[in-house]
């Protein structure tokens, strides 16, 4: 089954705890502190396979985790890393969060993406260790690993993709310029898959061609399966449209023509704007003042029209060497730029936090979705130092502090950040 979109959860390991312990040895008193740290846990990485053609490995397994690091132990020992998840996906793939939509990642222009970063290991005792805090008895927790809930879509990586309404010989087409061999019929239903194949146009030059399965009229509204499939031609620079001429099953290709191409603007405005070359089909089927007749009506609208019959390649090199043309003056295929995720898709709703007080005056504030907002902190920098008291106000952090009784210069630590409370 092609399945082209999944919706998965992925959760990276979650940091050891750091360990709370003092050197013990013989003849040795007061040995100290020797916490070691946690262990950090695992990422969530993506990888391109490109034996993978389909997301159908997400059609059944929805939540996916990575190892946790384990805790840190006394002589200093530090916890084992938690191991990181590899998850693979065909190229093309892009990675959106599922609420904002977002895209955190086009997987046609990296081969790896850490999608979910493990949290650090909490510090052991040892390092809390002070003139005046000489045998500190806390540690740090580790921090929580990402967790995202995103959507997945495969969007093929053609440079051409082929339109049309079922039937008009789309698979044939394919079939007598590539070496794709999709299942070829006169049936009055449509393709179920999109077909690549790879048009080769001499001296090591080639590019890549979709077949998209055919469109009805109402497919941007989810009538049949073109809407499905819609999202393949997104990234293709340049489309042909193909129509049967003869009009032997009673169309007419004129509507026909016009109809798939008000499918393309209503389901993305972007793709009406897309490069067009027309392909009329079945000509030895059709009349010649047929042929005219919309060779005609095309021409006018501003497209190259080019007459062809699939089956015996009559006008098919022409067609292909057309194409070959055009694209030497398209833009390379449409990469998706990352996007910054809005922040309420990072807050949540859920923004419970605890608040441990060690020694009267060290605030260690615990929250599971602290890593996702203050990963991008920097403590050097002013309005990054602003961005964080906003979101710490805002989330009601300050006056929890202020309730535990905080005071001017006490610590606060919130996992891999520390700063001094001011007032």
């Amino acid at each position: 089954m092609f399945v082209d979109a999944a919706k998965i959860t992925i959760k990276a390991g979650d940091g050891g705890a750091g360990a709370v312990a003092f050197h013990r040895e013989k003849y040795v008193a007061s040995g100290g502190p020797d916490g070691g740290d946690g262990g950090r846990g695992g990422d969530v990485i993506f990888v391109v396979d490109d034996n993978l053609a389909t997301l159908a490995d997400f059609r059944y397994k929805r939540k996916y985790a990575a190892k946790n690091g384990l805790p840190g132990e006394g002589g200093k020992k530090h916890g084992k890393n938690g191991e990181n998840l590899e998850i693979r996906v065909p190229r093309g793939t892009v990675i959106k969060e599922a609420e904002s939509g977002a895209v955190m990642a086009d997987m046609s222009a990296t081969e790896r993406f850490v999608a979910a970063k493990g949290g650090n290991g909490g510090w052991g005792n040892r390092h809390f260790a002070t003139p005046t805090r000489q045998t500190p008895r806390f540690a740090k927790p580790g921090a929580p690993g990402e967790e995202w809930e995103i959507s997945l879509e495969l969007k093929l990586l053609a440079d051409v993709g082929l339109l049309g309404f079922p039937s008009v010989g789309k698979s044939s087409l394919i079939s007598v310029v590539s070496e794709a061999k999709p299942k070829i019929a006169d049936y009055h239903f449509t393709t179920l898959v999109p077909n690549l194949g790879v048009v080769s146009m001499g001296e090591g030059n080639s590019f890549v061609i979709a077949d998209i399965p055919g469109l009805i009229e109402g497919a941007s509204e989810g009538i049949g399966l073109g809407h499905e499939f819609l999202r393949h031609i997104e990234r293709c620079r340049l489309l042909v449209h193909i129509v049967d001429v003869s009009g032997h099953e009673g169309r007419n290709p004129i509507e026909d023509f016009e109809k798939i191409n008000g499918e393309l603007v209503k389901f993305n405005s972007e793709l009406a704007e897309r490069p067009q070359i027309v392909a009329g089909n079945k000509i030895d089927m059709a009349e010649p003042e047929q042929i005219e007749e919309f060779k005609n009506y095309v021409e006018a609208k501003g497209y190259a029209y080019y007459s062809i019959c699939a089956p015996i390649t009559e006008g098919t090199q022409e067609l292909m060497n057309a194409v070959w043309n055009k694209l030497q003056t398209l833009p390379p295929i449409k990469e998706y730029e990352v996007q910054e995720i809005p922040i309420e898709s990072l807050i949540k709703d859920d923004r419970d936090f605890k608040i441990t007080v060690e020694d009267g005056n060290y605030y260690i504030v615990e929250a599971s979705w602290f890593p996702k907002v203050l990963k991008g902190i920097d403590v050097e920098d002013y309005e990054s130092l602003q961005y964080m008291q906003r979101v710490l106000e805002k989330s009601g952090v300050f006056d929890a502090l202020k309730e535990k009784g905080i005071q001017e210069g006490d610590t606060v630590s919130i996992y891999d950040i520390e700063f001094e409370y001011i007032p």
